[in-house]
């Protein structure tokens, strides 16, 4: 009997633990729309106190959660500042321009981390014939920079500077729990200046499906119709909830295993010499990597590994992404490791 394939594409491919789909089967259900349903009222309360906020709102995804907070937070004709290589610029199907009316001012970094000289300089003066800057969107971690991690200094700086400036700051924390996990800090603690905050239950939590906006009262209120218009009233939602309130409780205290596993494959890679890595820059569990070096391009790469039973997703030509997850434990990071090894050698000889 082959064994079963090693899939890295994502933290997003795990399934339901056991946990997880009998709290599904047994969640106390309402109607969401009409604010009566008991699990998603618990999930957004769980959320908000763990954040520290006023108030939380369940979404279906990471996207609709950060088109609704920068829907609540512009207004169309201005501007958002982001990253080059950011999430909510290149995978969101540029629903801030689309749906919002706003414009992404894009600032390339090396390792996806603004700071504020950045921003300030990317910031519109205030002359009323210009399209003047609304909010500065960060994203922690950041996905396609390999999983990098804002320090705490940083991120409080660039909200503290923007307000200051009259902007808006949003994050996308998409992953901030793996964030939060690699700086031994807690989730409130370093998202506290943002004035809006989405985070994902899908990806390293582990739940199935979801995410959740936290902020402030108003931002809610201003979001839940902003939900509604996007088509994201899910009516008895309580099915999904019960397993995002799991994820939100069991998932955050075992992410350092992802991380590890993340580390353990980089440092098999980067001693390859057909592979471009260096695994001090492997912060979380993500691991980013080149192949180019041993004659390889992503697509053919990722063919051959296919081959061998493990998954991953190019990033562009040369480079390919492998995110280490609940679903993937050390034995099976070690066989996509050997899948790699063998990948490469034959294209190295």
């Amino acid at each position: 009997m082959s064994e079963p394939v090693v899939d890295l594409r994502s933290d997003t491919v795990t399934r339901p633990t056991p946990e997880m789909r009998r709290a599904m089967a047994e969640a106390e259900v309402g109607d969401d729309v009409f604010l009566e349903d008991p699990t998603v009222n618990r999930l957004q309360e769980r959320a908000a106190e763990i954040f520290g906020r006023e108030a939380g709102l369940f979404v279906p995804s990471g996207t609709m959660g950060n088109l609704a907070s920068i829907l609540a937070q512009t207004r169309p004709g201005q501007e958002v500042v982001c990253e080059a290589a950011g999430h909510v610029y290149n995978y969101e199907m540029a629903s801030m321009s689309a749906i919002a009316g706003v414009l992404p001012r894009v600032i390339e970094t090396e390792d996806g981390i603004l700071d504020w000289e950045r921003i300030e300089s990317a910031i519109r003066p205030p002359v009323y014939y210009r399209a003047q800057t609304a909010m500065v969107a960060v994203e922690n971690t950041h996905n396609m920079a390999g999983g990098t991690v804002y320090p705490v200094e940083v991120a409080d700086d660039i909200c503290d500077r923007a307000h200051a400036r009259g902007l808006r700051v949003h994050l996308d924390g998409a992953r901030i729990f793996n964030a939060a996990a690699a700086l031994g800090r807690d989730v409130a603690e370093i998202t506290r200046g943002f004035d809006s905050v989405q985070f994902c239950l899908s990806k390293g939590l582990g739940a199935p499906v979801g995410s959740l906006i936290v902020g402030s009262r108003d931002l809610v209120d201003r979001c839940r119709p902003i939900r509604k218009m996007l088509g994201g009233g899910m009516r008895q939602a309580g099915v999904v909830a019960a397993a995002g309130l799991v994820a939100l409780e069991t998932g955050p205290g075992r992410l350092a295993e992802d991380h590890a596993n993340a580390r353990f494959l980089a440092e098999r890679l980067a001693a390859l010499p057909g592979v471009g890595l260096d695994p001090e820059s492997v912060q979380t569990n993500i691991v980013i990597y080149d192949v180019s070096p041993g004659g390889l391009d992503a697509e053919t790469f990722l063919e051959e590994a296919r081959r061998r039973g493990v998954l991953g997703v190019p990033v562009d030509r040369r480079r390919v992404r492998m995110v280490t997850h609940r679903d993937a434990p050390r034995a099976a990071v070690e066989r996509a490791a050997s899948a790699v090894e063998e990948v490469v050698r034959e294209a190295v000889r």
